[in-house]
């Protein structure tokens, strides 16, 4: 087994401190293969990245008509969110709809991702509840499923549930590969998770963003959460992120999803290309330099899009104090 190449590398000073392997492919809808690095045939858990995937089954189990999903709710869904007042009140409303509170979600509590939402509710007495948890959009969709699909809410989490066979059954069709009880674990969230080839990934977000290869019902269903996610992206990630902000900078030509330990999954719609990175050792500033020098590759960056996104492709490193101390950048192997 070869070693992926340097896709990013830290110098503190004048020295060369640390380096980050990596993959990353860019395929079309057809399959066709744009532009890769490394070993884009290798399994990965895709975590987080493929949440507009696991929401398929929101249009395919007729949640959406059911209980009429928002935008909003639906750029929720595809979220890993900072626990925000607006995600808070998105993830709230949706369950009151469904007849659920707080209590049906099975994700877990934990205090909000962002500074300024987690001392504001320190502040006010209150503890975390499972609506901060960064997945509350996710699960609360997942409920919604089980209340179309007419099956008990509670264990919506587990592997065998109804909910979970036919998230399952939406990704294996987008990426088009069987996803193997001998490949799984579980996510952060306590949902199952199927590790899969990078390459499928980056294909399953192509077939997304063109249609190419979905049944008809998946194809519109995932235009209109590309749509969702693209048009409300603070609600997919949330203030100062780079997800909220790459996307808000295109305007709806890039979808954009990180996943925990260095996973990145997205699409450049007007190309119909999708892309997967993958930073060997999940580290996330690594993988967002990645995914900048990516982005700046393909992406055909205008002026202002080229600024941000060279930001997060060259990241300076700071003391306590403020000074500068080093610099993480993406190194030339990120190229087409």
């Amino acid at each position: 087994m070869h070693a992926n190449p340097i896709l990013a590398e830290l110098t503190r000073g004048n020295w060369l401190e640390n380096i980050y392997r990596g993959a990353f492919a860019v395929i079309d809808g057809d399959g066709r293969l744009i532009a890769s690095a490394g070993d884009i045939e290798r399994a990965i858990f895709p975590r987080s990245a493929i949440k507009s995937m696991q929401a398929l089954p929101i249009f395919a189990r007729h949640a959406a008509d059911a209980f009429h999903h928002t935008e909003e709710e639906l750029a929720l869904a595809c979220a890993s969110h900072h626990g925000e007042d607006a995600h808070v009140t998105v993830a709230a409303g949706l369950l009151d709809r469904l007849g659920l509170s707080v209590a049906d979600l099975e994700c877990g509590a934990h205090a909000p991702t962002n500074a300024a939402a987690r001392e504001a509710l320190r502040a006010s007495g209150r503890e975390p509840s499972a609506l901060h948890n960064n997945c509350s959009g996710k699960h609360s969709g997942m409920l919604s499923v089980a209340r179309a699909m007419g099956v008990p809410t509670a264990g919506y989490v587990g592997r065998e549930h109804a909910v979970q066979r036919v998230v399952r059954e939406a990704v294996e069709t987008v990426i088009g590969e069987p996803l193997s009880e001998g490949k799984c674990g579980t996510d952060g969230c306590s949902i199952p998770t199927f590790a899969a080839p990078l390459r499928a990934f980056a294909h399953g977000f192509a077939r997304m963003a063109t249609g190419h290869g979905l049944p008809a019902d998946y194809a519109s269903a995932a235009q209109r959460l590309f749509d969702a996610a693209t048009s409300h992206p603070h609600l997919v990630a949330g203030t100062g992120h780079a997800d909220t902000q790459i996307m808000g900078a295109f305007g709806g030509r890039v979808m954009q999803k990180v996943g925990a330990e260095g996973v990145h999954c997205g699409a450049i719609r007007d190309k119909g290309w999708g892309y997967a990175i993958k930073c060997d050792d999940g580290n996330n500033a690594a993988s967002t330099a990645m995914l900048a020098g990516l982005l700046l590759a393909i992406a055909d960056p205008d002026a202002a899009q080229t600024e941000l996104l060279k930001t997060f492709a060259s990241q300076t490193i700071r003391s306590v104090r403020g000074a500068d101390v080093g610099v993480l950048r993406v190194t030339g192997a990120v190229r087409t």
